[in-house]
């Protein structure tokens, strides 16, 4: 009886060694994967002057508009094109929206922090954050869409979607 045991346990280890040595579950868990790589944010920044604010000293609500297309269009154009994509279509924002968070004042250096979300095959968001210091102040986003010259909405290139999604981030546009 104990030498039929043996002979069993034996024979579960001789088992159990050719799974791990078959099991391909067990092989690519040994080899190294690859680093997905680092999300990309896009960041610029503005000095505030006493052009920027309004009767009571804050930086009027508008500049973080204008401050949203500046950034929009310097990041199309260092990042993804520097023709834009002129000779294909144009960008149209389909919406924009931008909520304050704190006051800021002149003299004080703004900066923006850019990434894109819920990208798609004709259009993405982007996502704004501007701070004072380490400080939030603002945040918003806008719709992009993509259309050729008739300014009917067309695929970006693929070239285009691959760059954009270096900066995709997963977002809720409840919490931006």
């Amino acid at each position: 009886m104990q030498t039929q045991m043996n002979t069993l346990q034996d024979n579960n280890k001789l088992e159990n060694s050719k799974l791990t040595l078959m099991d391909p579950a067990v092989e690519q868990t040994k080899q190294p994967t690859a680093e997905p790589a680092p999300i990309k944010t896009f960041e610029y920044q503005f000095d505030t002057t006493l052009k920027h604010s309004n009767a009571t000293q804050n930086v009027y609500f508008s500049n973080y508009f204008d401050w949203q297309g500046a950034v929009r269009e310097r990041w199309f154009f260092e990042c993804i094109d520097p023709g834009m994509l002129q000779d294909l279509g144009v960008f149209i924002t389909k919406q924009a929206h931008n909520d304050y968070v704190r006051e800021s004042f002149p003299f004080q250096t703004i900066r923006c922090e850019l990434n894109a979300f819920n990208v798609q095959r004709c259009s993405f968001y982007l996502s704004f954050r501007f701070y004072e210091g380490d400080e939030l102040i603002s945040h918003g986003y806008q719709q992009i869409v993509f259309a050729n010259h008739e300014k009917k909405i067309s695929k970006l290139p693929l070239e285009v979607l691959s760059k954009v999604r270096e900066y995709e981030i997963i977002e809720d546009l409840n919490q931006v």
